[in-house]
């Protein structure tokens, strides 16, 4: 039976409206308005559907790790990280793409963080959207979306959440706190934690845990961004040409790595000055 629509609520989505503390001048609320209000049209469809080079460099190394771990003798092989890379089919990638994910996969199978862990999830990255939790926070209800890449389990019964990185981007706890949140109606007797691993640098974060009290904060938080969301969208498609009040745009340096540069006019604005 198909899920009824509802409004919804994520980290990504939370991202859009609030870059993470120190990014404030280089958010553009307009991306948001490209990626969730235009997403039908053509040119803008056309570049969602088209990865930018972090974005393949992510999904391949995280199904690289998905991979090491489906034949449990993989990581004993001495030609591991060929034989993944050859599942990957990293040969029809660029140079870039194939130079870094390399990298990762040695990185990986020098270290595999997850060789004897209890894996109760494993995600490949590439499965789509998760299942939503449906949420009430009074007499609001939304569905709250958590593409958690792993789960393992302690030795102590704690649920570990564990989400991967790669490149130079810092750790959001924020993240950490959606997924934990997501956690307590997934698995709401047990225990928690999460963390963040760099699959590149090798950095693994300190985990994270969250009180009831601090996951009803977020619960909170989520509800009111997505009631603002919906708002917006609303406004967006009652007054089309509001498009640039409604999603305000924010011009400069960072345009540079938008993947709507070459439709936005502010960014061609900032790009030719």
């Amino acid at each position: 039976m198909p899920t009824p629509w509802r409004p919804f609520a994520s980290y990504n989505l939370w991202l859009q409206f609030a870059p993470p503390i120190g990014q404030e001048r280089w958010h553009c609320d307009m991306k948001r308005g490209f990626t969730k209000a235009r997403s039908r049209e053509p040119l803008v469809a056309t570049l969602l559907a088209t990865d930018t080079t972090p974005q393949r460099i992510g999904l391949l190394a995280q199904q690289g790790v998905y991979e090491f771990h489906q034949d449990p003798l993989m990581l004993y092989r001495s030609d591991a990280v060929t034989k993944v890379a050859e599942i990957l089919q990293l040969n029809q990638e660029s140079a870039v793409v194939q130079e870094r994910v390399i990298s990762i996969l040695k990185n990986y199978y020098s270290n595999p963080i997850l060789f004897g862990k209890n894996i109760i999830k494993l995600s490949r990255g590439d499965e789509g959207f998760p299942e939503p939790i449906l949420i009430e926070q009074g007499n609001y209800q939304f569905n709250l979306f958590a593409a958690i890449d792993c789960i393992f389990k302690e030795q102590d019964g704690t649920l570990h959440i564990l989400d991967f990185k790669t490149g130079q981007t810092d750790f959001d706890r924020r993240q950490a706190y959606v997924y934990l949140l997501a956690a307590s109606f997934l698995y709401p007797t047990q225990p928690a934690v999460a963390s963040f691993y760099n699959l590149e640098n090798q950095k693994w974060s300190d985990p994270i845990t969250a009180t009831a009290s601090h996951l009803n904060a977020f619960q909170i938080e989520m509800a009111r961004i997505s009631q603002q969301h919906q708002k917006d969208l609303q406004r967006y498609r009652h007054s089309p040409s509001e498009f640039k009040r409604i999603f305000p745009p924010n011009p400069g340096i960072n345009c540079q790595y938008c993947p709507f540069n070459s439709i936005c006019s502010f960014s061609k604005l900032e790009v030719s000055a």
